[in-house]
């Protein structure tokens, strides 16, 4: 069902685009979801895989995806803790979005 971008604005104090942006936006954000949507990864394994990213910017990422359901963190009870990153089914659910950023990254740039 494609619905045309003026009747999803309709109503709405901020548009579907905006508030997408919102919450996938940040220089960090799209990367991070990249590797998740490769399986679930260490804190460690992403950072290793970010670069640049430090480690407060990369732990704020991660929070603000869990907060908004992205994401969920497991913490196993072992010394040390080990803590799991991974997709929820609302994170899983923008791949096609990731998948579209690459097709055309692999065009256009």
């Amino acid at each position: 069902m494609t619905l045309k971008y003026q009747t999803i604005v309709q109503g709405d104090e901020r548009c579907v685009v905006e508030r997408t942006a919102d919450m996938i936006g940040g220089k960090w954000t799209t990367l991070i979801l990249r590797d998740l949507l490769r399986g679930s990864r260490r804190f460690g394994e992403l950072r290793a895989s970010l670069g640049s990213v430090s480690p407060k910017t990369l732990t704020d990422r991660l929070r603000e995806l869990e907060q908004g359901g992205v994401i969920t963190r497991t913490v196993y009870p072992e010394v040390p803790p080990r803590v799991v990153y991974a997709l929820t089914d609302k994170g899983e659910a923008l791949r096609p979005v990731v998948d579209a950023m690459a097709a055309w990254g692999a065009s256009w740039t």
